[in-house]
């Protein structure tokens, strides 16, 4: 079954992690044999292959660079520039996927029907992977003409923040409102026809953007917070909000983010029963809020700073995505809902986004 998956940061692992994700998986992990500068060298999960062999025929790729202000702990660049020279050249990596023909870049519906159209049935030839541009964390918008810019080179989702303190919003682990600056981003996302990503918005920031932004949002990796009471996952009045505003959640990988009690660097899946179940759990409770399967779907973040250290437990590369519509089926959900979680939710949504542009 054809997957979608809303978010993947694989232009980062191939600049900043340095990996060739044309190799495989196992090639990827074997050149990373004996490093120790990251915790999850050798343990990686995602490769174009591996992504081909999973039918993950389309996905939402990242841009990503934090500014980290004077006085913030976290790591990032030290001015909005330097930030905004990472995420080209990660655009450029994504470029340079095309030109030998790994990737395709999706910004419009004729686009999209085209490579949907390229991926069914099986051909047995190599096909590019899909992939719609997305900036996860707004810092690296210098100006709303680098939006503008941005929008020209095919960015077509955007996250006002990511964790801490940012120009334009807070995220993860921090509190605080949207601004001046975060109400003229929107506005300038609205005008543009962008997604809004709210996947990491902190509370407060969230609902003062669902207060003022009127345009297409969705959430693409993220999990239940009634499940795991962190403010990474959403609560339930913040999903119900997404619903209302027809937007699809996509269910992230993460195992801290999937279980309660999870201690980085101790944890370990096997010993937490962390498994694909587990985001199937997820996915119903989402289910169960909306009384249909209209608004879940997948984004599994996998090798977004973590590999098989931190994901399910019956993941070894990204193709086992492909044991979920059994899963799913074993709960009772029909062929019908399967499909819309797999891919058919975030195809729509795309499709109302797109249909006046």
């Amino acid at each position: 079954m054809l997957i979608f998956d809303a978010h993947l940061d694989l232009a980062m692992n191939a600049l900043e992690w340095n990996r060739d994700l044309t190799t495989s998986v196992q090639t990827i992990r074997k050149r990373e044999e004996g490093m120790t500068d990251k915790p999850d060298r050798g343990k990686n999960t995602v490769s174009l292959q591996a992504l081909r062999k999973g039918k993950v025929g389309i996905c939402v790729a990242t841009q990503i660079a934090r500014y980290s202000k004077i006085g913030n702990s976290l790591p990032g660049w030290n001015s909005p520039q330097q930030a905004r020279a990472q995420t080209q050249g990660q655009l450029a990596w994504y470029k340079e996927m095309e030109a030998i023909g790994e990737m395709t870049q999706i910004t419009n519906l004729a686009q999209l029907d085209d490579h949907l159209a390229l991926w069914k049935g099986d051909t047995g030839k190599k096909r590019p992977i899909g992939y719609i541009l997305s900036l996860e964390g707004a810092d690296s918008i210098v100006s709303m003409e680098h939006l503008q810019t941005s929008y020209e080179h095919g960015l077509r989702a955007i996250g006002p923040a990511h964790y801490g303190p940012g120009t334009y919003a807070y995220g993860t682990n921090s509190s605080g409102g949207i601004g001046n600056k975060g109400k003229e981003l929107l506005r300038e996302i609205e005008r543009l026809n962008l997604i809004l990503d709210a996947t990491h918005l902190c509370d407060e920031s969230f609902w003062e953007t669902m207060d003022v932004y009127n345009g297409p949002v969705w959430a693409s990796h993220n999990n239940c917070r009634t499940l795991v009471n962190h403010n990474r996952q959403f609560s339930d009045e913040q999903i119900k909000e997404l619903i209302g505003r027809s937007a699809v959640i996509g269910m992230a990988l993460d195992a801290w983010m999937m279980v309660p009690d999870w201690v980085r660097g101790q944890s370990t899946p096997e010993e937490m029963g962390v498994s694909l179940q587990t985001m199937a759990d997820h996915i119903d409770h989402i289910c169960q809020l909306s009384g249909n399967s209209h608004h879940a779907g997948i984004g599994t973040d996998l090798d977004g700073g973590f590999g098989k250290e931190q994901c399910p437990a019956d993941i070894d590369t990204i193709a086992d995505l492909q044991t979920v519509p059994t899963l799913l089926a074993t709960r009772g959900y029909s062929r019908e809902d399967i499909e819309n979680i797999m891919h058919k939710n975030f195809l729509r949504f795309l499709h109302r986004t797109w249909k006046t542009t």
